[in-house]
C-alpha cells in the first residue's frame, strides 16, 4: 500500500505534492464556476433582448460586464488563485505579478469600452422604442475612438504604475512629444475636433441629405477625420471634418414638410370672371392630392406680358420624389382644369415694329 504522507510531502519546485494538488483543484474549480456565470448572465442579457425587457441600468451593465469578461481574463484570475496556495522564487513571482496586472488592466479597459457603447446606444436610444437615433448612430464610431485612445493609454500608465515604472517622467516626454507632433499635423488635429464636435452636437447623421455650399448629397459615412457624402449623380465626395463645421450646412433630411411656390402666368384678354376662378381652382386642385397643405393663392402682380398668379402649397413628407411626384400631378390637373374654364396660359412674346418710307407705307409685325 502506498504511503501517501510520503507522496504528499515529496517537493517539486519547493512545493509538496499536496500543494500542487490542492493548487490545481483550486485552478479547476474557479475556472469551471467563472465560465459558467458568464455563460449564464450572457444567457440571460441575450434573453432580455429577444424580448425588449427593460431593467434598472446598473443590472443591465452588470451582466453586459459580465458578459463582456475576457476568457483569457479568467484564466489568469484561476491561474493566479492557485498561485496563492504555492510558493515560488521572486523571480517567477514577479513574471506572475506582471501578467496579472497587465492582464487586469486589459479587462478594465474592455470592461469601459464596453460601458461606454452601452451608454452611447442607451442615450441614442429613442423613447419608447428599440431603434437608435439616426443623428447619433453615425458619430458612434468617432466617440468610441475617441473615448478608446483615452481609454488604453489610462489603463496602459496605470499598469506601468501599479509595476512600479516611474510614469511621471513618461507623462513628461509624452506631453513634449505631443506638443511637436500636435504642431507637425494640426490639420489632422483639427479635422478630429471637428468629428468631435460633429459626434457631440449631431448637426446631421447618417442618411440625411446635405448642401455644403455647392455640393449636394447624402451622407453614407461620418468618420474620425473625414465625411463622406453620394452625390445625386453618384460619385462619392470626401470632405474634411473641419471644412465641413466651416461651411454653411443646409440639412434637408431634417425638414419636417417642404414648401414649394410657383407662378401661374394668364393672358392679358382673361375676362375677370376667369380670373376669379382661378385660384378657387388652384386650390381645389392641390387639396384633392395626398401629403398636401395648401397655403395660399393670389393675382400678385401685371406682368410684362401676362397676368402673374402665385400659388404657395407645402408637401408634408420631406422625401424629394414625392415632391416631385406631387408637383408633376398638379401641373397636369392645372392644365385640365384651366382647358375646362377656358383660361389660356400665357407666353412670352415680342413685338417688332419697322419703319419704312411713306412710299413703301409702314406697319408692324408681330412675333
Amino acid at each position: 500500500m502506498p504511503n501517501w504522507g510520503y507522496i504528499w510531502g515529496i517537493e517539486m519546485l519547493g512545493n509538496s505534492v499536496a500543494a500542487w494538488a490542492l493548487a490545481f483543484v483550486a485552478f479547476l474549480l474557479t475556472f469551471t464556476v467563472l465560465p459558467l456565470v458568464k455563460g449564464f448572465m450572457a444567457a440571460r442579457r441575450r434573453r432580455w433582448q429577444e424580448t425588449s425587457r427593460t431593467h434598472p441600468v446598473a443590472v443591465e451593465m452588470t451582466a453586459l460586464l459580465i458578459a463582456r469578461t475576457n476568457r483569457l481574463f479568467l484564466w489568469v484570475v484561476a491561474l493566479w488563485f492557485a498561485s496563492t496556495l504555492l510558493a515560488f522564487p521572486a523571480r517567477v513571482e514577479r513574471v506572475i505579478h506582471t501578467t496579472i496586472v497587465f492582464s487586469f488592466w486589459f479587462q478594465v479597459g474592455l470592461w469601459a469600452m464596453a460601458a461606454v457603447r452601452y451608454a452611447i446606444e442607451r442615450r441614442g436610444r429613442r423613447p419608447g422604442t428599440a431603434t437608435s437615433d439616426p443623428a447619433l448612430s453615425g458619430s458612434i464610431d468617432i466617440i468610441v475612438f475617441i473615448a478608446g485612445l483615452t481609454i488604453w493609454t489610462m489603463a496602459f500608465l496605470l499598469a506601468l504604475d501599479n509595476l512600479g515604472v516611474q510614469i511621471k517622467p513618461l507623462l513628461t516626454g509624452l506631453g513634449i512629444g505631443g506638443v511637436a507632433v500636435a504642431l507637425a499635423v494640426q490639420s489632422v488635429l483639427g479635422d478630429i475636433l471637428a468629428s468631435m464636435s460633429i459626434a457631440l452636437d449631431k448637426p446631421f447623421g447618417i442618411g440625411d441629405s446635405l448642401a455644403v455650399d455647392d455640393i449636394q448629397g447624402t451622407v453614407e459615412h461620418i468618420g474620425v477625420k473625414s465625411t463622406r457624402l453620394r452625390s445625386i449623380s453618384g460619385e462619392q465626395i470626401i470632405l474634411a471634418n473641419a471644412d465641413v463645421l466651416k461651411s454653411r450646412v443646409r440639412n434637408y433630411g431634417r425638414m419636417r414638410e417642404r414648401r414649394s411656390a410657383f407662378r401661374l402666368n394668364v393672358t392679358y384678354d382673361t375676362p375677370p370672371e376667369k380670373l376669379r376662378a382661378v385660384p378657387p381652382a388652384v386650390r381645389a386642385v392641390i387639396e384633392a392630392q395626398p401629403n398636401t397643405r395648401f397655403d395660399r393663392c393670389h393675382f400678385l402682380a401685371f406682368g410684362d406680358w401676362a397676368l402673374q398668379f402665385e400659388t404657395v402649397y407645402y408637401v408634408t413628407v420631406s422625401d424629394y420624389k414625392t415632391y416631385a411626384d406631387v408637383q408633376q400631378t398638379i401641373n397636369l390637373a392645372i392644365l385640365e382644369r384651366f382647358a375646362a374654364l377656358g383660361v389660356d396660359i400665357a407666353f412670352a412674346t415680342h413685338s417688332l415694329h419697322t419703319e419704312s418710307s411713306p412710299a413703301k407705307g409702314s406697319g408692324t409685325k408681330r412675333v
